[in-house]
């Protein structure tokens, strides 16, 4: 009995290490000291914090792809510099009122990583904002601005489910990514 709770703990633990590091990280950038003193007094205060406040494991889907991960981060920073210009346009067009809208997303991949990633990806491209996520349809609500016409509304649509593709390709489960490259909707997608 001993040794089967022994071996539960070593496994979540080594399911939290990522969670763990990224801690001791934040815990070193926050005291602006890279030394041995402040991560041996993160790695205690993440393990106090990973114990005390449990949080339900998150299952990673255990593929990262550099490539793919390297070219959304690319793209991502291309996008954000692209929304800022396009925001900034729509500011200074006293003409007009740039238009807006909350438009539904219904993501076509059922994982609450996968999701989480593409509300963040969304909220950080200027021009939109997350305002709710139903997790159990798995629809996003954005607010968009510089939305007129129905295309308009597709054509974000479309861009939100592009990032999402994209974070599947860098992120997503081995059988979201098959599913992907087949262009189904079975193998982890809904």
């Amino acid at each position: 009995m001993m040794e089967r709770t022994r071996r539960h703990l070593w496994r979540d633990i080594g399911s939290q290490l990522p969670f763990l590091a990224w801690l001791v990280v934040l815990w070193m950038l926050l005291w602006a000291q890279f030394t041995v003193l402040s991560f041996l007094t993160g790695l205690v205060v993440a393990i106090f914090v990973t114990r005390v406040f449990r949080l339900p494991t998150v299952a990673l889907s255990g593929r990262i792809n550099i490539w793919y991960a390297a070219l959304f981060v690319v793209q991502f920073l291309f996008a954000v510099l692209q929304g800022a210009l396009y925001v900034t346009v729509q500011v200074f067009d006293f003409r007009r009122q740039p238009g807006a809208a909350i438009i539904a997303v219904p993501l076509r991949y059922a994982d609450d990583l996968v999701m989480t990633h593409v509300a963040v990806t969304s909220s950080l491209i200027p021009g939109s904002l997350v305002v709710e996520a139903d997790r159990d349809r798995r629809i996003l609500y954005l607010h968009v601005i510089g939305v007129r016409t129905t295309a308009d509304v597709e054509k974000q649509r479309e861009g939100v489910l592009v990032w999402e593709r994209r974070i599947v390709r860098a992120l997503g489960s081995p059988a979201q990514y098959r599913a992907l490259r087949a262009g189904s909707t079975k193998g982890g997608v809904r």
